[in-house]
């Protein structure tokens, strides 16, 4: 009977340390996959800054024209305004779809504010010869590709922690760690391709 007894405890101790280690491997795991997605999102947040603070250099660039649409750029410099009015942390990823849903929007307004400024600015081919408007240009399109790049990586990075919560055997032990679900970065609707930032005028913007 002892020798029983002792057989069953033998074995709840295994069992109890297999646990132990399977929940330690789980938590480290998690710990580095949700860092990877927070460690994205500032990337995601710094590429979003950085198209920002070109945003007055084109302003004042633009009103330098002659006769140039007042509202258009009230409206850009608004857009602008309102994405510094989302607040999120730099260093954590987005805690829910609702969060991260203001930020888009209010990125996705000042794009749409400055796309409809770049319409309105091939109204006056004489920009095309600024030097600065050139150089913005270049800026502009580069800063574009590098949001929709960093954006694939913080999705990439949310795949991943999302796969590894849902997956055995850490999913027996992510919920009650405290790991949660991280949100996407979703498209929206008309937004398949990047916006265009064409200063060319010889050339068709595509819209």
């Amino acid at each position: 009977m002892k020798k029983y007894i002792f057989g069953i405890g033998g074995i709840l101790v295994l069992l109890l340390g297999f646990l132990l280690i399977g929940g330690c491997n789980a938590y480290n795991g998690l710990v580095r996959s949700s860092q990877e997605v927070d460690k994205q999102w500032a990337q995601v947040q710094s590429v979003y800054q950085r198209r920002a603070d070109l945003i007055p250099n084109l302003v004042q660039t633009v009103s330098g024209a002659a006769n140039f649409e007042k509202s258009t750029l009230t409206e850009v410099t608004q857009a602008r305004a309102s994405v510094g009015q989302v607040q999120i942390n730099p260093g954590q990823a987005p805690g829910s779809q609702a969060d991260l849903q203001k930020f888009q929007q209010a990125q996705d307004g000042l794009s749409s504010a400055l796309s409809r400024l770049l319409v309105v600015a091939e109204r006056y081919p004489d920009l095309k010869a600024n030097s600065g408007f050139i150089n913005l240009q270049a800026q502009l399109e580069g800063t574009e590709n590098r949001i929709t790049v960093e954006r694939q990586n913080y999705n990439e990075a949310v795949r991943v922690y999302n796969t590894k919560i849902k997956s055995l055997p850490t999913s027996l032990f992510a919920g009650a760690m405290g790991f949660q679900p991280k949100t996407f970065f979703t498209a929206q609707s008309g937004a398949e391709k990047v916006p265009t930032v064409n200063f060319d005028f010889s050339k068709p913007t595509n819209r």
